[in-house]
């Protein structure tokens, strides 16, 4: 789908650089642009990021963090 939009001059260039420094086009800098900036906002999909992101470091527990983690939280005014 063909749409125009506006954006600042500024915002414009860099885009502009970055299509040439990454060799895509405009149009494909902007749509992968604009899908991650969804992905990146959908309540689902950031749940689902940071479950993938648990998965991946595992359930175990780490004393050193622990231990750290409660000093940072009896050090901090409630």
């Amino acid at each position: 789908m063909k749409t125009a939009v506006s954006i600042p001059n500024d915002l414009f260039d860099g885009a502009e650089r970055l299509a040439r420094r990454t060799r895509r086009s405009r149009s494909r800098l902007f749509a992968d642009a604009l899908r991650e900036y969804l992905a990146r906002h959908a309540p689902d999909k950031v749940t689902e990021s940071m479950d993938q992101a648990i998965m991946e470091i595992g359930n175990e527990r780490d004393e050193f963090v622990s231990a750290a983690a409660r000093r940072r939280l009896e050090g901090t005014e409630w």
